[in-house]
C-alpha cells in the first residue's frame, strides 16, 4: 500500500532524492554513494530508508547491479525534477537579492510565439541576467501548467477549461489567420485563391476540437467543402515548418504572426486566401490570487506594453 502524501513530505530527504539519480545514473551502489558524498554503507541504508517511504522497491538487483524498475524510474524522473526546480529557486532567489534578474516561465499557443519572443528579445536586453523557460503546447495543457505552478504567466485562451474564473487574463492581441506553404508550392503565384482551389491539397492542422481546427471545419462548412479526412495534426510550430519544408504540396492554417515570420526568414509563403472567420483573441493568463514574481511581473508589463 503506497503511504499517505505527509508521510511521504515529512520522511524524505533531498539528500535521498540525490541518491535516486545518481543510482539511476550509475546503477552501483558503490558509484552513487561516492557521487552524493556518502559512505556504501550509508547510501545502502539511505536507499532502504526511501524505499520505506514509497512503500516499495526501487530497483532490482542484478550481477550488473542496481536497475531501476517501473516505480524507479518513476521516482527519478521526479527527483531529477525537483532538484530542477531548487536549482530555479537558487537562480530567483540570486535575482531577487541583486535587485535584478530573476527567472520566469512562461507558455504560450502556437499562434503568440513571435508575440512572446519579441517581448523577451526586448526584456532580456534591458535585463541582461533574466533567465526565462518557455513552454509551446495548447491552451488546456499551459492552463494545466498554470494550476500546478509550473507556469509564472501564458498567452492562450481561456475558453478551453471548466473553470475559467480560476484564472485572471486580459485580452493581449486579436488573432488573424493565414495559410501558409512551401515556397515551391504550385500555388504560390496566385493572385487570389479560393478555398475550392486548395481543398484536394494535404492541410497540416491543429488537433481536433482545438479553436483554429473549429474555425477552419467551418470555413469548409461554410462554402459547401467537405472537410479534409486525410490530415497531418501537429500543435508544434516547428513540426508545421518541417512538413512543410518536406513536401512542396502541403498547405498550413497558422496565426498571421506565424506566417510572416516564415515569410520574412523565406522558409514558406502566404497563399492568398481570404478566411472570414475570426478566431478568438489571444489572452495574458495568470492564476487568479498567484503570488507574481518580480521577474514574471516584468515580462507581464512588457506584454502588456505591446497589447492592441
Amino acid at each position: 500500500m503506497t503511504p499517505p502524501l505527509h508521510s511521504i513530505i515529512s520522511r524524505l530527504h533531498l539528500k535521498q532524492l540525490r541518491l535516486v539519480v545518481a543510482l539511476g545514473e550509475h546503477g552501483s551502489l558503490l558509484k552513487a554513494s561516492q557521487q552524493v558524498a556518502l559512505t556504501q554503507p550509508g547510501a545502502s541504508k539511505s536507499l532502504q530508508e526511501i524505499e520505506t517511504t514509497f512503500g516499495t522497491p526501487l530497483f532490482i538487483r542484478t550481477n550488473r547491479g542496481l536497475e531501476p524498475n517501473a516505480v524507479g524510474h518513476c521516482v527519478i524522473r521526479y527527483a531529477r525534477l525537483i532538484q530542477t526546480d531548487l536549482a530555479h529557486l537558487r537562480d530567483e532567489l540570486v535575482g531577487i537579492l541583486r535587485g535584478q534578474g530573476g527567472r520566469v516561465s512562461a507558455g504560450v499557443i502556437m499562434g503568440a510565439v513571435p508575440l512572446l519572443t519579441d517581448a523577451i528579445s526586448a526584456l532580456v536586453a534591458r535585463q541582461p541576467e533574466l533567465s526565462v523557460e518557455i513552454v509551446e503546447d495548447t491552451s488546456a495543457t499551459l492552463l494545466a501548467q498554470l494550476d500546478a505552478g509550473r507556469l509564472d504567466l501564458a498567452i492562450c485562451r481561456t475558453s478551453i477549461p471548466q473553470a475559467p474564473q480560476v484564472y485572471e487574463s486580459v485580452k493581449l492581441q486579436d488573432e488573424t489567420l493565414a495559410v501558409i506553404a512551401n515556397i515551391g508550392h504550385p500555388l504560390r503565384r496566385a493572385k487570389k485563391l479560393t478555398l475550392q482551389q486548395l481543398a484536394p491539397y494535404r492541410w497540416v492542422v491543429y488537433r481536433a476540437n482545438m479553436p483554429m481546427r473549429l474555425l477552419l471545419e467551418a470555413e469548409f462548412r461554410d462554402c459547401g467543402i467537405r472537410f479534409p479526412q486525410h490530415l497531418l495534426e501537429t500543435t508544434s510550430a516547428f513540426a508545421t515548418l518541417a512538413l512543410l519544408q518536406a513536401n512542396p504540396s502541403f498547405v498550413a492554417l497558422v496565426s498571421i504572426e506565424v506566417a510572416q515570420f516564415f515569410a520574412h526568414q523565406q522558409m514558406s509563403c502566404i497563399l492568398p486566401l481570404a478566411l472570414s472567420s475570426r478566431s478568438e483573441p489571444y489572452e495574458l493568463v495568470t492564476r487568479k490570487g498567484a503570488q507574481v514574481s518580480p521577474a514574471a511581473k516584468l515580462l507581464f508589463d512588457e506584454l502588456m506594453h505591446r497589447r492592441s
